[in-house]
């Protein structure tokens, strides 16, 4: 980890891409919520940045749009040139993912997204239908070529079964992800962990790691056995590249700053704190994402993916 930037943000390579980016990234979701009005969330884009905040989350589909739109106008006047931009993707087919990547790069004012991410792989199929000739990868790479995107990668909530799929299918097409996204709490730690699973793979790999859903959507500080704090300051003391965490006020960005300033988590801290989260843990009953439907937005909306290629249809009409 390196010190550097904003008030002594700490910052960490982000895989094999060579780019530092801070330990904290802000999450794009929390700036289109209803309780949160454009102002405010332009404000809250710019006081990240200029705190040492350099990376960008966002996706297509939050907010029907309007994360997008409002990270797009708080990029302007320079401050574009000051971070890593990163946006998702739920097409599965080519035409799909190419027609929502031209529509985030008209959101976000931008003619290039440094990281493009296939958004909610939380189906072993999905990967199969990105890899497809007709699918998902075929258009972010030719985005890639046309430079609209620097780097490639995917994220996930639901079983680190179909990440580590994924990651053997992107194998098999000869292609390696610059980055994934993905769960890494410390309720995660007790119950279908991706930490254990899927973290270790991806430092082997040299993959950038991003992490997510530091506190459960929220539900991991109602079960009153982590503060905020702890959750967050648990996920930076992994090894990820960056840990994105959803902001909605200035309060809660104090929050997030003084967690990537504070000293890493002792060892005994550590133990302390998963000895305390267990029991709570065991059943999956404060992630819901990986034990429920409730956040599969493209389960919801399976238009979102796109069609099945010719070949598949061609051999279910036939």
């Amino acid at each position: 980890m390196s010190m550097e930037g904003g008030a002594g943000m700490s910052y960490r390579l982000l895989g094999r891409t060579g780019k530092r980016v801070s330990a904290i990234g802000l999450g794009g979701w929390h700036l289109g919520l209803g309780h949160v009005d454009e102002a405010l969330a332009i404000r809250l884009v710019r006081a990240a940045i200029d705190r040492g905040i350099d990376f960008m989350d966002n996706s297509w589909d939050y907010n029907d749009g309007a994360s997008e739109e409002r990270m797009g106008k708080a990029l302007r006047d320079g401050y574009r040139e000051r971070v890593v931009l990163m946006t998702k993707i739920d097409g599965r087919s080519a035409k799909e993912a190419g027609r929502q990547l031209e529509e985030s790069l008209r959101r976000l004012q931008t003619d290039h997204i440094d990281l493009v991410q296939h958004h909610e792989v939380i189906r072993f199929d999905d990967a199969d239908r990105m890899f497809d000739p007709e699918g998902a990868q075929t258009a972010l790479l030719e985005a890639q070529r046309a430079g609209k995107i620097r780097w490639i990668g995917f994220t996930g909530h639901k079983d680190p079964q179909i990440h580590l799929h994924t990651l053997e299918v992107a194998e098999r097409n000869g292609f390696t992800f610059d980055t994934v996204q993905m769960p890494l709490n410390v309720m995660d730690a007790h119950y279908r962990s991706f930490e254990k699973l899927v973290l270790p793979e991806l430092v082997r790999r040299g993959t950038g790691v991003l992490g997510m859903k530091s506190m459960g959507n929220g539900r991991i500080l109602q079960a009153g056995v982590a503060t905020a704090m702890e959750c967050l300051r648990y996920a930076l003391s992994l090894p990820t590249s960056v840990v994105i965490t959803g902001i909605d006020s200035m309060e809660i960005l104090d929050q997030a700053v003084e967690a990537a300033t504070s000293p890493p988590l002792s060892p005994e801290e550590i133990r302390a704190l998963l000895d305390r989260t267990a029991a709570a843990a065991g059943t999956g009953r404060f992630e819901l994402f990986k034990t429920t439907s409730l956040f599969d937005s493209t389960a919801q909306h399976a238009d979102w993916l796109g069609e099945e290629p010719d070949w598949v249809k061609a051999t279910v009409e036939g």
